[in-house]
Parts: C-alpha cells; sequence; structure tokens
C-alpha cells in the first residue's frame, strides 16, 4: 500500500487543489527505512476561502481520517487559498519557449 499515493488521490478529489504537495518526510525520523508515517502536505484550494486555518485542518483531517487512523504518526499541514499562496510565493515562472533544441526533422 502507499500511503502517500492515497493521500494524493483523496485530497485532488476533494479539494480540487490549484497546488498540492504531499511529502513523505518519514526519513527525517527514527523509523524504519521507507517508512510512510510521517507527511507533509502543501495545499491551495479556492474551497478555503472564508475559512479560519483549524477549520481548513478539520477539513484535510476529515478526508483522511483512515490513513490518520491507521498509518500516519504525523501530518504537518500548510493550506492556503490561491490569493493567499500568491501573495506569499508569488506566481510560478512560466517555462522559457523551445528554440528547437538542434533536433533534426525526420
Amino acid at each position: 500500500m502507499n500511503i502517500q499515493n492515497n493521500i494524493e488521490k483523496k485530497l485532488l478529489a476533494h479539494f480540487e487543489p490549484a497546488h498540492l504537495e504531499v511529502i513523505n518526510e518519514s526519513f527525517m525520523h527514527n523509523v524504519p527505512s521507507g517508512s510512510e508515517s510521517h507527511f507533509k502536505v502543501v495545499l491551495v484550494t479556492p474551497k478555503f476561502a472564508g475559512e479560519r486555518l483549524i477549520n481548513r485542518h478539520r477539513a484535510v483531517n476529515a478526508v483522511l481520517k483512515e490513513e490518520l487512523a491507521q498509518h500516519i504518526h504525523a501530518l504537518a499541514l500548510h493550506t492556503y487559498t490561491h490569493d493567499e499562496w500568491h501573495h506569499l510565493f508569488g506566481a510560478a515562472p512560466d517555462s522559457p519557449r523551445c528554440l528547437g533544441g538542434g533536433r533534426v526533422p525526420a
């Protein structure tokens, strides 16, 4: 079972995020190699508009209820609206246009 993938699937389905990062931080703790027990989630969604931080965290915890009860020891949550995310971190820069890369057409 891949806990990280389950977390990602559930959060994507429920929150329809503009940005989602699920990071397994288990390696930073005293757990066996390959563990999936400590995670950080960065979640940006319009569904958080007007919600207090505690309500955002409760909403995430409700979606991950099964994982929290059975598998996850620690869950660090960083929850934002799109405007909060943009204000704190700015927009992601556009990728540069491809200049051809020297490929010869077939």
